[in-house]
């Protein structure tokens, strides 16, 4: 059995930490504590600060947010650098700038530690389940010490290359998730007001060379939004113009990540930032007004 540390146990933290548990004993925390009772029932060793869950174990975890709540756990006198063990590896699973985790790796590495970014692609459902894919950037010692854990996690697990380059490669593959989405959700739209059952469109279209795995498992979700999203508007948004900010640097064009970050903003605007991506599909609803059937029925 393996001694882990955990930092951030939200909606993506929590079950990859839960999986965890099954073989290895895990301390962990969190901003709220209340979040981590389940854990907690299950086994979790919980600490007051990310300083303590750094210092009790020679291999430490997190996944937050975005840069700010990364620099928050990291830094500081409770920050996971003031508790890290010389030796010890730290994964961060966030996804976050890339250079902002080079940044970090440095001062990981000047304390006698090393770092992997270590993004993942795939939903709640898949980190609950160890489906997700995982692209791991840092040294390759470092990686090969934490490879079995990250299997454990995820049913894709790639060594990229160095520190910052698994987050460049998630934020790629993040902007044809949200075009995909987004072009789905426009052919369904069209479809409908077309006269064809959504649904039938929905089944017909998934069928078809587009079927993405990834548009067959939201597919549901694009005529039943739930309340409980498996990615939100929110965070989708904040990878795109990661990707368009990484873009600028290397003088790429990006025009489908401009149109999602564009439709991403509209659909916050409207109240769906924190619902799930497949929230297109109403937004596009609503932007083009009642249908053709809506306007008899009205008259």
């Amino acid at each position: 059995m393996s001694t882990i540390g955990f930092v951030g146990l939200g909606s993506m933290g929590a079950p990859i930490a839960g999986r965890l548990l099954q073989g290895h004993q895990v301390f962990g925390t969190n901003r709220t504590k209340e979040k981590a009772s389940g854990l907690i029932e299950r086994g979790l060793t919980w600490r007051d600060t990310p300083r303590e869950v750094a210092a009790a174990t020679p291999v430490v975890f997190s996944m937050v947010t975005d840069d700010a709540a990364l620099a928050a756990i990291t830094s500081g006198p409770d920050g996971i650098l003031a508790g890290l063990n010389p030796g010890a590896v730290y994964v961060d699973m966030s996804t976050v700038s890339p250079q902002a985790s080079r940044e970090l790796a440095a001062r990981v590495h000047a304390l006698g530690a090393t770092m992997i970014d270590a993004p993942v692609s795939g939903s709640v459902p898949s980190a609950e389940d160890g489906t997700l894919a995982i692209m791991a950037g840092g040294p390759d010692p470092a990686f090969r010490t934490v490879e079995p854990m990250l299997h454990q996690l995820g049913r894709s697990v790639t060594h990229v290359g160095a520190n910052g380059q698994g987050l460049l490669l998630k934020l790629a593959i993040n902007i044809s998730l949200a075009a995909q989405m987004l072009a789905f959700s426009e052919g369904v739209l069209l479809a409908e007001r077309g006269g064809i059952d959504p649904k039938l469109a929905v089944q017909a279209m998934t069928g078809s060379a587009i079927g993405s795995p990834m548009l067959k498992a939201r597919a549901p979700l694009v005529l039943d939004l739930p309340e409980q999203a498996w990615f939100d508007v929110q965070l989708m948004r904040k990878d795109i113009r990661l990707a368009l900010e990484a873009a600028r640097e290397s003088h790429v064009p990006l025009p489908a990540a401009m149109v999602a970050d564009s439709m991403l903003g509209t659909a916050a605007d409207l109240g769906y930032g924190h619902r799930d991506i497949a929230a297109f599909f109403e937004v596009l609803q609503r932007m083009a007004g009642p249908g053709q059937q809506a306007v008899k029925d009205a008259a």
